[in-house]
């Protein structure tokens, strides 16, 4: 969702000042058909993207969790200046790495504007750097199939990953244009690509390790772009992303006001051996809270364990380790929670794994 790392990237205390003052009021955005590999790559005209990889990865016997994430942020008081130094647009990066079997989460951050071989997110196919961390998209041999390249030398962990393919794009919303809040303007074009195979190897303390090919090894990528603000009286949102053992996949998502409703909910399901995905209604998607752990570092109360219920049916996210606070106010300003959590039906029973991700715990997003 739009919100999520996007108005990361322009949110929060801290970054938005730079950004100069953005309107409360985003037109919205046509429908129209995704292109790939052209919308793989960069939308510089709007004003808000991210690139976004998480997954699990089984390495030489030991469980990790992994992200990468990439955004773009348009400056517009920027873009009318002649300078060639002038900073028209932003890049930030996040990487992090859930050591389960050690219990601990590890996370980098890095932050430059757009030129000077710094940074880039160019145009026409996913091609991403900043200052020596990359995703890089390659056609894989199926029609249509991608692989991405993760390169990220990161401080205690490193991640040289590889994500292909194995299934279709899954556009998001209506033909991939999705809603994000009751106002139309709140929208953005997204896609995602679920059940990608994870290879390559993961470094963590001097040791680099070798990642083992088959189900437990496992991502799922994110793209969106859009003019998008949040809806004024959001304060943070909910959002999963869940690869299912038998080759499903799960999107859902809220956004919360301040008293903890949901201002507006969304999602999909795609079965597995399926093209298409069933998009969600706001009103079918409900987030229950069933248990909460408090950050030692920040103080903020997080809730760890959900019952979600889609139209697709009620399953249970568990988080695989309670500690997996980021804290990025040395980037985009926010203080969030992501980390791998297990998926659960209505029985109980272990059904998949993915990501969650919630914002706006620790302190209100404020953008303008």
């Amino acid at each position: 969702m739009i919100a999520r790392r996007a108005l990361l990237a322009l949110g929060a205390t801290g970054t938005v000042g730079a950004l100069g003052a953005l309107p409360g009021r985003a037109l919205a955005l046509p429908a129209r058909t995704l292109v790939f590999p052209q919308d793989h790559g960069s939308h510089p005209g709007l004003r808000t993207e991210w690139w976004y990889i998480t997954g699990q990865a089984l390495a030489e016997g030991r469980s990790f969790g992994f992200q990468i994430t990439f955004f773009r942020s348009r400056v517009d008081a920027a873009q009318g200046l002649r300078s060639a130094f002038a900073a028209r647009q932003l890049i930030f990066a996040h990487a992090a790495l859930t050591d389960v079997d050690g219990a601990r989460q590890l996370h980098d951050q890095r932050i430059a504007r757009a030129g000077f071989g710094i940074a880039q997110a160019l145009e026409g196919d996913c091609d991403i750097g900043l200052r020596g961390w990359s995703l890089r998209r390659q056609d894989a041999p199926a029609p249509g199939a991608s692989r991405y390249q993760i390169r990220a030398q990161a401080d205690g962990f490193a991640l040289k990953l590889d994500c292909a393919s194995t299934q279709p794009v899954l556009l998001q919303g209506a033909d991939g244009l999705s809603r994000k809040g009751p106002d139309p303007g709140q929208a953005s074009y997204y896609y995602s690509q679920p059940q990608l195979a994870v290879s390559g190897s993961i470094a963590l303390g001097g040791r680099t390790m070798r990642v083992t090919a088959g189900p437990a090894s496992r991502a799922w990528m994110d793209h969106e772009w859009s003019e998008a603000l949040m809806a004024p009286d959001a304060v943070g949102w909910d959002w999963i992303g869940m690869n299912l053992a038998d080759g499903s996949a799960l999107t859902a998502f809220q956004l919360r006001r301040a008293d903890g409703s949901a201002l507006w909910a969304g999602g999909s399901w795609r079965r597995a051996g399926e093209a298409r995905a069933q998009s969600f209604e706001p009103g079918r998607v409900r987030f229950t809270p069933q248990r909460h752990w408090q950050s030692p570092t920040s103080g903020t109360l997080y809730p760890v364990q959900w019952r979600v219920d889609t139209p697709a049916g009620s399953f249970g996210v568990q988080a695989l380790l309670d500690a997996q606070e980021l804290d990025s106010r040395g980037s985009t300003g926010a203080i969030y929670w992501e980390g791998l959590s297990l998926l659960r039906d209505a029985a109980g029973r272990e059904v998949g794994r993915g990501y969650l991700e919630m914002t706006g715990y620790a302190q209100r997003l404020r953008l303008g």
